[in-house]
Order: structure tokens, then sequence, then C-alpha cells
């Protein structure tokens, strides 16, 4: 019979990592890869029998350690999943039918995202679809910060999977876009993409209109303005980041 295991990438996610395992309870086994937590991340995960593996982070980034984890099991089936995200209790026959039949193949999730406690179903927080369920041996990662997969399976679309608890307080938003941004701008000085001036506010401008206009956020009130005005801030932070990075290379040469 193939098994399953899901696999968590961690760092200081003591307020998620116990609701994470115990939405995956299902699953053969449950293995962490932390990249240097200082709280009590790993006691609460070995307390509900996750196998905890430290690894730091490298220059490849979330990919790195995507592909790490995958070293970490025997299972024939892989699902990774983020500490901040469950698996929807309806969605746990499909997954485990799935393994059952071992036909190899490539799945994307469905996932509805939560912000500050509200289900948003437009801009750039609407249900999204990522590839996260698969044979262990049939995919390799990709990217820096936004990693995706290489594979040769077909991919199919499984819908209304997980719940993405993504930011419960506003400190935890701007801590998180902050670092984003500059693990964005890092990996575009690194390829030596350029920017102007204009630049700038021309990508902080349509990153509104995307997230507003042609992905309907306004359609969830308030908050829907709120993150697409933040989706331009953080727009406008990774390319002044990028600017930046460049003008201390020139002021030490």
């Amino acid at each position: 019979m193939p098994e399953l295991a899901v696999l968590i990438l961690t760092k200081n996610e003591e307020a998620n990592i116990e609701g994470c395992i115990k939405s995956v309870a299902f699953a053969d086994e449950i293995v962490v890869i932390d990249s240097g937590s200082t709280d009590a991340t790993q006691a609460k995960a070995e307390a509900l029998g996750a196998r905890f593996v430290v690894h730091p982070m490298g220059e490849t980034g979330f990919a790195g350690q995507r592909n790490f984890a995958l070293t970490q099991t025997k299972a024939e089936w892989v699902l990774f999943l983020d500490a901040d995200e469950r698996i929807v209790p309806s969605a746990v026959e499909t997954i485990g039918r799935i393994v059952s039949e071992n036909i190899p193949m490539a799945y994307r999730m469905q996932r509805k995202n939560v912000v500050m406690g509200k289900m948003m179903h437009h801009g750039g927080h609407r249900p999204d679809y990522v590839a996260r369920f698969y044979p262990r041996t049939g995919i390799k990662w990709h990217g820096r910060v936004h990693e995706g997969i290489d594979t040769d399976l077909a991919i199919k679309d499984l819908p209304n999977c997980i719940y993405h608890y993504t930011y419960t307080t506003w400190q935890q938003y701007f801590a998180k876009t902050n670092h984003y941004t500059s693990l964005s701008a890092q990996s575009m000085f690194a390829r030596r993409k350029k920017i102007s001036s204009i630049s700038v506010l021309s990508h902080a401008f349509f990153a509104f209109i995307k997230s507003y206009i042609l992905k309907q956020g306004f359609r969830d009130g308030y908050l829907g303005l709120v993150m697409s005005i933040l989706a331009a801030v953080a727009a406008m932070m990774k390319y002044l980041k990028l600017q930046n990075l460049y003008r201390l290379e020139n002021e030490t040469n």
C-alpha cells in the first residue's frame, strides 16, 4: 500500500504548527523541515508525532528547502503544506483515494485565503491553486522566493482542499512583506534586472489596478481596498530595494 508523507516548512511557527499538523493526522508520516526556529515550534511539532529536521535555508531559498524535504522521506506520495495552512476535512477522502490508486499525476490544490479572519473571494488573495500533491520522485522545485515545480507528470486540479490563514495581524503582514520584498529584490539584483524611477511608480500603480479592478478586489469591500493598496506598496518596496542595491554597489566601486 503506497504511503503519504506531509512535508511542512517552518521557522518560528509555534502559533500555527499544531493546527497544521492536526489537519493532516491521516498521513502516514509528517516531517517538519525547520530553518532555525527559536520558539516552541519543535516542541509542539514533536508532541504531535511529527519528525523534526533542522536544515538552514541556503542560497537556493524555499525551493532548496522543498527539494531537501523530498530527501527526508521514503513515502511514495508527498503533500507540501505551509504551517499557516490546513487541509479541509472534506478533502481527506479524496487525498486517500488518490494515494491508494497510485496513478502518477501531479495535483494543484485549491487554496482559500483567510485574511484578518475574513475569507477572501476576490483581489490578490482570491482562491488560487498551488501544486502541492504528487509522487515523491516525480517533481523538483525551482525558484528562490515564489517557487514552482518542474515535472513531466500530467497535472490535475483538486477543488476546495486548503484553508490558508495567511495574515492574522498587521504586524505579521508588514514583517512578511518586508522579508519577501527583500528576497525578491535580491533575486532581481542577482539577475541584473534594471529598473527606472518611472517604472517603480508604474509597477505600483498597475499592482493596484490588477488587484482592485482586474481581480475585482472591490467586491471584498473595505479589506479588498486595503489589500489592493498594500499590493501597490509591496510592489514599490520591492523595486525601491532593488534600486538601493544598485546604489550601494556603485558607492562601493
